[in-house]
């Protein structure tokens, strides 16, 4: 092979077409240097893997002893086709779902066949193969037919695992007996234990040949009690276990606190009862240990505590039970004796009770009744926040609250319009009524009129009192009109005074300048009402197009920015709502 990697044969052909003096080209130096650097680069990671003919790619850190394809593979190209099996030499075997039956018999024949086993009869088997027992006479000369045919099974070319595979022609089907016979073998010995409780028999009984594995198993768990395993002290008598043993990875005990005069720590029993962060200043809750005595007694560490002696004194008054092997069993004796020892306790009482009396002053109120006083400490800062204990809770309101009475899901009172108040979920007006939902808001509120409305009023020029009548007033535009009314007559009263006092010249003139003023006011209040409906009308298409998709918004670069005159200041003014306006919320429905 040339130091190219071009196959033998390619080079032959080649200088059979190029003539037979000229030699094949060379790789020159600056182009084996560029080759290297490709390498590199594509070990790199900054230039592209090579690709093989299938279109896959080459992983650059591949070994050249593995990525190089021989000379006589053929290959012109990069591949790693030959690291690959090949088609020729893969050997067709069979799968592991082609099995042969097994333990199935074949045809039973009744006369004797030519081709068959001399001595049995069946077809399949020579003479020398049979496995029945040899007779003396076979059956090619008595006729007698002794075994049936055997099933012919395929020739089946398995591979290593497919020869190995011990469960090749299972059924599963045959496992069914199996079960069968267990589910017999329950029902008699349930049988059996029935027949022995109704006749009163000791179920333990060692001579009964069907309660042979139940005894050996408690025999096994009594054994395997008794065994001691490794870092326990176990009491056979009592079934006591005391694990002593540390795990490797949790701290030492007598390492938590290295001053001597801290927690004493016995080394025989590995056990430290007192606290070892006792005069560090740290607390029991803050430290992940805080002796025996505190993890002893916390949690439901009590509870089995209380367990485990109660299962050691019925131990000793001759009950067999242990929190370990039986702790349910255990768990409903407590509860008996518990409360049958209550049961007594009460019957104790209650018989001196009725033998001396004195009932009646057991049947006495609470003390912070009978003294006015309780334990329930509160205190207070300066600026009346808790410090320590809890607020006595206050009925803040004497009604019944979060009931809603004839289909309503609001209560009354919740809805004020034009000085009435009612329902918010019906905008009805009438105590105790039923509710009427959505149908009655469409009844009983006004709707506001449209944008289109307010256009045409402007056209028509409707004047301020038709306005007025169409639109409905809320709280604030009624109390600016008596304002309006009131400065009327105050200015009035004020007019005639003056024309009282003037001459009838002064008069005339003040009349004139009076009637030029009135005209202007008039003219004044038309413009402020028209810069109203145009604020109104603004803040709606602004409303409008909020709503609208951002891509489907117009363009404001035609609006026109000038000035704005003093009436659109005031409209401005007038429609301006402040956060902390009580009115604000009134203003908006």
């Amino acid at each position: 092979m040339s130091a190219s990697g071009v196959p033998l044969s390619t080079l032959l052909k080649q200088k059979n077409v190029e003539g037979e003096g000229d030699e094949p080209k060379k790789t020159s130096r600056e182009e084996w240097r560029k080759a290297k650097e490709l390498e590199e680069a594509r070990k790199a990671g900054t230039a592209p893997a090579a690709v093989d003919e299938e279109g896959k790619d080459i992983n650059p850190h591949i070994p050249q002893y593995i990525s190089t394809a021989p000379w006589y593979f053929g290959s012109a190209g990069p591949t790693l086709k030959h690291q690959r099996p090949q088609p020729e030499k893969q050997s067709d075997f069979h799968h592991l779902n082609e099995y042969y039956s097994r333990g199935n018999k074949g045809q039973f024949a009744f006369k004797y066949r030519k081709g068959a086993c001399e001595n049995c009869g069946g077809m399949g088997h020579k003479k020398k193969d049979c496995v029945e027992r040899p007779r003396k006479v076979g059956a090619k000369f008595t006729g007698i037919i002794t075994s049936s045919d055997d099933v012919v099974l395929p020739s089946l070319y398995l591979d290593y695992d497919g020869k190995r595979d011990r469960w090749n022609g299972y059924d599963p089907s045959e496992y069914k007996a199996v079960i069968e016979e267990h589910q017999k073998v329950e029902v008699f010995k349930r049988q059996i234990k029935a027949k022995k409780l109704k006749e009163g028999q000791d179920l333990t009984d060692d001579d009964d040949d069907d309660d042979d594995d139940e005894d050996d198993d408690e025999d096994e768990d009594k054994y395997a009690e008794s065994v001691d395993m490794p870092g326990t002290k176990v009491d056979s008598k009592q079934r006591i276990t005391v694990r002593n043993l540390r795990i490797r990875e949790d701290t030492a005990k007598y390492l938590r606190n290295l001053d001597p005069n801290s927690a004493y720590y016995d080394p025989k029993t590995r056990s430290m009862r007192d606290n070892p962060y006792k005069n560090t200043g740290k607390g029991a809750e803050e430290v992940d240990y805080a002796g025996e005595n505190f993890i002893r007694y916390t949690g439901d560490t009590v509870d089995q505590a209380k367990a485990q002696l109660f299962a050691w004194e019925a131990y000793d008054k001759g009950v067999d039970v242990s929190l370990q092997a039986e702790p349910t069993k255990l768990e409903m004796l407590k509860k008996q004796f518990d409360t049958k020892k209550d049961e007594f306790k009460n019957k104790v009482s209650d018989d001196l009770l009725e033998k001396y009396g004195g009932r009646q002053h057991l049947q006495v109120p609470p003390k912070a009744l009978l003294l006015a006083q309780s334990e329930n400490y509160v205190e207070y800062s300066r600026h009346g926040k808790i410090i320590k204990g809890v607020e006595k809770l206050v009925t803040r309101s004497k009604y019944e609250e979060d009931i809603y009475p004839n289909n309503h899901t609001s209560v009354w009172g919740s809805y004020w319009r034009s000085g009435v108040w009612g329902y918010k979920c019906c905008h009805s007006f009438v105590k105790n009524s039923y509710c009427t939902g959505e149908s009655g808001k469409c009844s009983s509120t006004e709707m506001i009129t449209s944008r289109s409305e307010l256009s045409e009023a402007k056209e028509d020029g409707l004047n301020k009192e038709d306005r007025e009548e169409e639109e409905p007033k809320t709280l604030m535009e009624m109390h600016k009109e008596k304002m309006k009314k009131k400065e009327k007559k105050k200015k009035e009263r004020k007019r005639k005074r003056k024309e009282s006092s003037s001459s009838s010249s002064s008069s005339s003139d003040s009349s004139d300048s009076g009637s030029d003023s009135e005209s202007k006011k008039e003219e004044r209040r038309k413009k402020l009402r028209l810069a109203l409906i145009k604020a109104k009308r603004e803040e709606e298409e602004a409303e409008e197009m909020l709503m609208l998709d951002e891509r489907k918004r117009k363009y404001n670069s035609m609006y026109n920015a000038k000035a704005p005159t003093e009436e659109e200041i005031e409209a401005f003014y007038l429609r301006k709502q402040r956060a902390d306006d009580p009115m604000a919320a009134f203003l908006d429905k």
